[in-house]
């Protein structure tokens, strides 16, 4: 099992339902796939840094997974496929890029609180 941060940009015409459904159906593949969701952030609705698709805004969102290398690449060919999809990036952690995303984690619910 290695471990995978995705990033992801939803367009920003939908509505917070479509928002959900699209996210829960990612996170559902994901899971089906023997995928462990370590976390899952919503980062809400963020200016782009350059116009996508016409569009200079989108629903950004993160998922934190372990899952077995060879379902990556089907993973993301459901990104492809999905038109509320702008933009994803999928990186693997080493154990020091794991690290540092549990302390920015950590730092974050302690601000929230």
């Amino acid at each position: 099992m290695n471990h995978y941060e995705t990033v992801f940009i939803l367009n920003p015409v939908l509505s917070d339902t479509q928002i959900k459904e699209t996210v829960q159906k990612f996170e559902d593949y994901l899971v089906s796939k023997g995928a462990k969701m370590v976390a899952k952030e919503d980062w809400g609705l963020k200016k782009l840094a350059y116009p996508i698709q016409k569009k200079k805004s989108g629903f950004y969102h993160l998922f934190d997974f372990e899952i077995a290398g060879e379902e990556i690449s089907a993973f993301e060919l459901e990104f492809r496929r999905d038109d509320s999809v702008m933009r994803y990036l999928t990186v693997k952690l080493d154990k020091h890029a794991a690290a540092w995303a549990e302390k920015r984690r950590e730092r974050v619910k302690s601000t929230k609180k």
